[in-house]
């Protein structure tokens, strides 16, 4: 069965400026998909392209296997959540949920009444018939959710909408979006550049870079498996280092780096070079069985509530700085010399 959503081969510039670079995405009904970036790596292009606000320079869009690469924002069956929400001001906020179904010929009492459903799905069933100046950023959010989902759309195209509210209505906004997406059942993009968020609310995460998906799956394996260089150090932190697969001798396949030799942890082929990432969980303070990574010393300690944020750089390497997300306890303390060890299973094969 195709996908709900089939970006083919989608290229787009600005004049001579490369925005986006023969990207191709399927994406699935019912599903939670995040595009995952820095700025200006594309993701809002992206989705601009799938909102029919851009028409891509080359490819296609398909949306439930009809071509809609032309078809115009009010034709297509997505709609959009802005970051700044563009409530209308002189609206209640009724009127602005009903906005769509009016611009669709919905009969008044209809409106009404499919209004009000959507408010209440959203939690906010009460405020009817209030303006959007007497709102807080949560509940505006939520209003204009229940615009968007009260047309019914096939997708559901989300611009940074909680990039306006503070961390801890961010949370809780992430578990309100993650538990509506289930309840409704329609396909979420969401364009964010927190890394955090990506994960706590994607069942499948898109990771872009410079116009291009660097890595594409769900969060769990492209945090514990990423693709690529880019992947693996903005999908989470990594520390990065260089090496060369080599015979180990006995049938097993090496790996030579500048921190010593350990088993190869993947497939690559022998002579080949590779770069190897370890997260900062895996990064271990003392003597231990595994990959001896050697001593280093201590830059900073952060502590983070639940754990400390080590950075420590390499006496063998001193171009290698070390992240190491340790327990609240840890004693440990900057200027201090530590040996620190991973397991070889913990190291992170990836293909450029």
């Amino acid at each position: 069965m195709s996908a709900l959503v089939d970006i083919c081969d989608v290229s787009h510039s600005f004049g001579h400026l490369p925005v986006l670079k023969n990207i191709s995405l399927g994406i699935e009904a019912g599903s939670y998909t995040v595009l995952l970036g820095p700025s200006g790596s594309g993701k809002t292009t992206l989705l601009s392209v799938l909102g029919g606000f851009i028409t891509p320079s080359r490819g296609k869009v398909l949306i439930s296997g009809q071509d809609c690469t032309t078809t115009t924002p009010a034709k297509r069956p997505t709609t959009t959540v802005f970051q700044d929400y563009a409530l209308f001001p002189h609206m209640s906020v009724g009127n602005n949920v009903a906005f769509g179904l009016r611009m669709r010929g919905i009969g008044r009492a209809a409106r009404k009444a499919r209004a009000q459903d959507a408010l209440a799905l959203v939690g906010l069933a009460e405020i009817f018939n209030k303006k959007p100046h007497q709102l807080s950023g949560g509940q505006r959010q939520r209003v204009a959710l229940a615009r968007a989902l009260v047309v019914e759309p096939a997708v559901l195209l989300l611009d940074e909408p909680l990039g306006a509210l503070d961390l801890k209505l961010r949370r809780q906004m992430q578990d309100e979006l993650k538990a509506l997406q289930k309840r409704v059942g329609t396909a979420f993009v969401h364009v964010t550049h927190d890394q955090e968020e990506a994960m706590a609310l994607a069942d499948h995460c898109v990771v872009m870079n410079d116009g291009r998906i660097e890595d594409s799956g769900a969060p769990e394996r492209v945090y514990s498996r990423p693709a690529t260089r880019f992947a693996a150090t903005f999908m989470g932190e990594s520390t990065l280092f260089p090496g060369r697969v080599s015979d180990s001798g006995g049938g097993r396949i090496g790996v030579q780096t500048r921190l010593g030799t350990t088993m190869l942890p993947g497939n690559a082929p022998i002579g080949s070079d590779i770069w190897l990432a370890v997260r900062p969980e895996h990064v271990k303070i003392g003597q231990g069985i595994g990959f001896d990574l050697g001593e280093a010393d201590i830059g900073s300690v952060v502590f983070q509530g639940s754990f400390k944020r080590v950075l420590a750089r390499s006496s063998r390497d001193p171009s290698i700085e070390f992240i190491a997300k340790l327990p609240a306890h840890a004693a440990v303390h900057q200027g201090e010399r530590v040996p620190l060890h991973c397991l070889p299973t913990d190291l992170i094969v990836l293909r450029d």
